[in-house]
């Protein structure tokens, strides 16, 4: 994903977002929820409604009036990511709704997705969320304890496709690069929590920030597929593969993980999937682009699923909607196996802008009910 993506598990704070047209739900959100916080961004200007607010659950109602599609992030002091939505288009609205613990924070608009955004200081004060069920305790422990063995499964896998390239071995290298990213796909949205390891391992070549150098997976993809050549510079960034994503296992036990960053986090990794599965954009040199979509939905669901219970007592409705559609994106997925029984994907460059918009659809009709989750298990 782009740096400018680096985002959001949600460490103390989860979001549920739901963006609508202006036009649509004008009447509904300038009456605004009781207590909202509400954000009004522009192209120079990120206003924030109240800048004091009881810690626990809390409304964030997001307006785009600028000319560019923008972010929010709430931050902790030290810049790590507490919460953020990416892609709010112009005119468009966001309702976030979000668990935060008493502490400083800062809100900042991304006019553009780029730069450090346009801060403002806010505040969560008060003891905070009321006390969680036990049943959602348990979901929190089996989350953490799944995201920490992805990683602890990912460092070998990478180690193959690290190997490889400081053998200068391509075919090696290019036959193990999708499967070395998967226990980082299906958890992306709690290693991008941490804010500076995303920049440094999954950047694309267009997400760079002015002054970033272009390291991580990507780069070597570019150096593989495209540029078809290793030199000393690429076994360098092996070597730095390896020793970020070490850093990246080493942390995954320090997320803040609430039941509603697990529901958010399992949206955002459907956000993934629409920005850049779908388009292509992501692995552009390899066209693997269908296995991270695959492990995307996989974290995703398994977030979910932990969550079920809960959300089922809260809306049964909900989880029916939920349960169809993740079977029917799982369905699509399978007709796309690289061979009957293979656990990889044809090639994204083998797949028609017919079939293309068919994964669109099926990935849209999945996020709007998924937008909805975190919602359902704060009730």
């Amino acid at each position: 994903m782009s740096s400018s993506s680096r985002a959001a598990f949600l460490a103390a704070a989860g979001l549920a977002i739901v963006t609508v047209t202006a036009t649509g739900c004008a009447q509904k959100t300038d009456a605004g929820a009781a207590g909202a916080i509400r954000v009004t961004a522009s192209d120079s200007d990120c206003k924030v409604s109240k800048t004091e607010f009881p810690a626990g659950k809390i409304s964030v109602e997001v307006e785009n009036k600028g000319s560019k599609v923008t972010e929010l992030y709430v931050l902790f002091p030290d810049d790590r990511i507490a919460a953020e939505r990416e892609n709010i288009g112009p005119g468009t609205k966001a309702t976030i709704t979000a668990e935060v613990k008493a502490g400083e924070y800062e809100f900042a608009c991304k006019p553009g997705m780029k730069g450090d955004g346009i801060r403002t200081k806010v505040k969560a004060t008060g003891e905070g969320a009321r006390k969680r069920s036990p049943e959602l305790d348990a979901a929190v422990a089996a989350y953490r304890s799944y995201a920490q063995g992805q990683a602890d499964e990912t460092l070998p896998k990478v180690k193959v496709f690290t190997d490889a390239v400081r053998a200068g071995d391509i075919t090696a290298a290019k036959a193990a690069f999708a499967p070395s990213r998967t226990g980082w796909e299906r958890t992306e949205p709690i290693a991008e929590s941490f804010g500076d390891i995303d920049p440094l391992t999954d950047t694309r070549e267009d997400g760079l920030e002015p002054g970033q150098k272009w390291t991580g997976w990507h780069r070597l993809e570019k150096a593989l597929w495209a540029d078809k050549k290793i030199g000393d510079e690429e076994k360098a960034l092996a070597t730095q593969l390896d020793k970020d994503l070490t850093d990246w296992q080493k942390r995954v036990g320090q997320a803040e993980i609430t039941p509603t960053s697990m529901a958010n986090g399992a949206k955002e990794l459907l956000d993934e999937v629409a920005t850049g599965k779908v388009t292509g954009e992501e692995d552009r040199y390899s066209h693997t682009d269908l296995d991270d979509f695959k492990a995307n939905v996989e974290g995703a669901q398994k977030a979910y699923e932990l969550l079920k219970p809960t959300a089922a007592k809260n809306d049964a409705a909900l989880v029916t909607e939920l349960d169809k559609q993740f079977a029917a994106l799982d369905a699509l997925l399978e007709k796309y196996r690289s061979a009957p029984g293979a656990t990889a994907f044809v090639t994204y460059d083998k797949v028609g802008a017919a079939d293309r918009k068919q994964f669109s659809d099926a990935v849209n009709a999945l996020a709007e009910p998924l937008s909805k989750l975190a919602a359902a298990v704060a009730k």
